[in-house]
């Protein structure tokens, strides 16, 4: 752990400590009666590097509707969590225009709840977490201000605003996420779990805050005080007091499938929609496949266009029908050209370039294909297909090398399966 980390770990530990009310004060969640967490899971910078709140910036992001009580919830839980407390320096909260409105008036505005809460868990650098300029209005296609997500096309807008903050927050390797799916439509937290799905890294985390009944639709209760308080529950006559010392708040973490690492940084970091990410991301995680069209001379790997030269696209052709035979090739030695490739490259290149080989090429190849041709007919191809795929997916469709016992010499061939190489040679 580095000096700045090692200091916002022990900063961390602090605030949670003085978060938590000692035990001569009531309701502290845990065992209902005011007993503080035991303050052996707090020790002063115990934290390990990749702990979330290790971090310097430790960011909670939610989504919500008509219901800004799931900030203070969240927030009550994440505070009250053992062993590892995650105090937020930023809180943001992405709502439509009225749910705005409703977290301005009751979190914000004079004394709001959310600077309650700070006050009443003795929690002052919280305070400066949050304030309207983290409040985000969910906007439709055309950038107006939703007051409610109602169309396909609502939604779609939603989901791009919402991976633009996940991919923003997660590009910062200071960052920790820590993200909720409370509130909001339906289609909010799902499209807030796949974007942290993507994009999640190790210290990032996702989960939903859970509250006891009376209490989770209660509109007077934000979080449990620590001096409890009486509320009514139910419509008269049936009405009922009950105490907020019963309420019990508490976080259910969501497990991620972290996909980040089996994906292209370049695709993370692709400015599109969030329906065209997924749609690249699950080409990625398809099995690689290799497509030749003889009459139209073009090449596909994973759907996507190689953009080859001749020459390129003919070397690769005679990889792929020898992969389609099961026949193993050989780079030439340094100093031996081998006449036998040469004279299965330049058929190839007859076979899928409308031109023939320039005089130039069968120079090259006059006594057979040498070691520096066939170099550098391979780089070309394999930069072709990181270019289209990215590096991360173009590894599964590159010329690489392999030992061959039968031969004791290497192979370089395409890592494909004969099944997944395709020869379309119709009408030629």
């Amino acid at each position: 752990m580095d000096r700045r980390a090692g200091k916002a770990a022990r900063a961390a530990h602090a605030a949670a400590a003085t978060a938590f009310p000692s035990a001569s004060e009531p309701n502290v969640p845990g065992d209902g009666k005011g007993a503080a967490p035991d303050a052996r899971f707090f020790p002063a910078g115990s934290a390990p590097a990749a702990a979330p709140h290790a971090f310097a910036r430790r960011v909670l992001f939610l989504v919500a509707g008509l219901t800004p009580q799931i900030v203070t919830e969240t927030l009550f839980a994440l505070c009250h969590r053992a062993p590892d407390p995650f105090l937020p320096t930023e809180v943001h909260l992405l709502t439509t225009t009225e749910g705005s409105r409703r977290a301005r008036l009751m979190l914000l505005e004079g004394q709001g709840r959310f600077y309650r809460f700070c006050e009443d868990y003795r929690l002052p650098q919280l305070a400066k977490a949050f304030d309207e300029t983290r409040i985000h209005l969910v906007r439709g296609a055309d950038g107006t201000p939703l007051d409610d997500i109602v169309t396909a096309g609502d939604n779609a807008a939603v989901a791009d605003t919402i991976m633009h903050y996940i991919r923003t927050f997660t590009s910062d390797p200071d960052c920790a996420l820590h993200a909720s799916v409370a509130g909001g439509r339906k289609t909010m937290g799902v499209a807030l779990a796949l974007a942290m799905s993507l994009f999640g890294r190790p210290q990032d985390a996702l989960s939903h805050v859970l509250v006891s009944p009376p209490f989770e639709s209660h509109p007077d209760f934000f979080y449990p005080p620590p001096q409890p308080q009486v509320l009514l529950v139910g419509a008269p006559p049936q009405q009922r007091p009950v105490s907020t010392a019963e309420a019990r708040v508490s976080l259910a973490e969501i497990p991620l499938l972290k996909l980040r690492d089996l994906l292209d940084e370049a695709l993370l970091a692709e400015d599109c929609s969030f329906s065209a990410l997924i749609e690249r991301a699950q080409t990625s995680f398809a099995a690689p496949r290799l497509v030749i069209d003889l009459a139209r001379s073009s090449v596909q790997a994973n759907g996507q266009q190689l953009d080859l030269k001749p020459a390129a696209k003919a070397f690769l052709l005679m990889l792929a029908r020898r992969k389609l035979l099961e026949k193993a090739t050989h780079c030439p030695a340094e100093g031996a050209p081998d006449a036998a490739l040469a004279r299965e490259f330049l058929q190839a290149f007859a076979d899928i370039n409308a031109e023939p080989p320039t005089e130039q090429t069968r120079k090259a190849l006059k006594d057979g294909m040498d070691k520096n041709y066939f170099e550098r007919r391979k780089h070309e191809v394999n930069s072709a297909l990181r270019k289209a795929l990215g590096p991360g997916p173009a590894k599964a469709c590159e010329i690489g090398r392999r030992h061959d016992a039968a031969s004791g010499r290497y192979c370089h061939d395409l890592p494909l399966k004969p099944e997944q190489v395709r020869i379309i040679d119709e009408g030629r």
